[in-house]
């Protein structure tokens, strides 16, 4: 397994320009995903097993890979910038950081201007924190 990349507020924030393109398109393409699937279950609810996939379920289980694949590809463009992409809802992101010499998440939503919260990494997102003055001092070597 990888290791953690752990980030300062200031390098977090830099990402966030990029990380908000990319879930804006992933957040789209989910909804796409969505329907291609509810697509799929409509038309094979139809099918008779014994006639197999017509052409309109074939095209229909298709169109859901195919976005599917893409919803993998911005997820690897997450990971690969180093955060943790935690929901398709909400449009959330973790960035592993320091804080007093422990491992937290710095903690942000796609619909947030900036990264203002911050939660302990067994508390998740019901345990949001305000960012205070010890993210603005802390420097990594």
């Amino acid at each position: 397994m990888e290791e953690a990349r752990i980030f300062t507020l200031e390098e977090a924030e830099r990402t966030l320009p990029l990380l908000r393109r990319i879930l804006t398109d992933l957040r789209a393409e989910y909804r796409v995903w969505q329907d291609a699937g509810a697509e799929y279950e409509l038309l094979a609810a139809g099918a008779r097993a014994d006639r197999g996939e017509t052409e309109e379920l074939l095209a229909a289980r298709r169109a859901m890979t195919e976005s599917a694949d893409r919803i993998s590809g911005f997820l690897d463009e997450i990971a690969a910038i180093g955060c943790l992409f935690k929901g398709f809802d909400a449009g959330l992101v973790d960035f592993y950081t320091l804080r007093e010499d422990r491992l937290v998440f710095l903690c942000w939503r796609v619909d947030e201007d900036h990264i203002t919260h911050w939660h302990d990494v067994e508390s998740g997102y019901a345990g949001r924190q305000p960012v205070d003055s010890t993210f603005l001092t802390t420097t990594l070597s």
